[in-house]
């Protein structure tokens, strides 16, 4: 059986399974534990861009389009949007392979604002480009 995404051959930043840990009132993953690994992709693409540390300034136009369940295999996909002069936007997209499916389903998105830091952790230019 082969299991299908919508991105291709592209790998995703992060990929794990939430755990009975993660879970809200609900029984369904806590969105904050899902932030976080939004967080933790998109940071490390930012920090292999902007070769160097960054920090996370802004998380924008946040949709949670279907719940995570525990034991979905999670996987975060990252995308550059916008390069300014010391930030970076990326667009980042959280899918889930259900138990017993072959095909993932999207189930949150947002873009996340990461500016580039110096040594003193102050606002640095970015070198590179696209």
């Amino acid at each position: 059986m082969k299991r299908t995404n919508n991105y291709g051959d592209r790998q995703p930043s992060v990929r794990t399974v939430p755990m009975q840990a993660n879970l809200n009132a609900n029984g369904h993953i806590f969105g904050g534990w899902i932030l976080s690994q939004m967080d933790i992709a998109g940071g490390g693409e930012a920090i292999h861009f902007c070769k160097g540390p960054v920090a996370t300034v802004a998380i924008d136009a946040m949709k949670f389009h279907q719940p995570v369940l525990p034991g979905d295999w999670l996987s975060v996909y990252t995308d550059i949007v916008k390069v300014g002069s010391t930030s970076i936007t990326l667009h980042i997209e959280v899918t889930v392979l259900r138990r017993g499916h072959d095909t993932e389903i999207k189930v949150t998105e947002g873009d996340f604002v990461f500016v580039a830091l110096d040594e003193n952790n102050r606002p640095k230019e970015i070198e590179c480009s696209l």
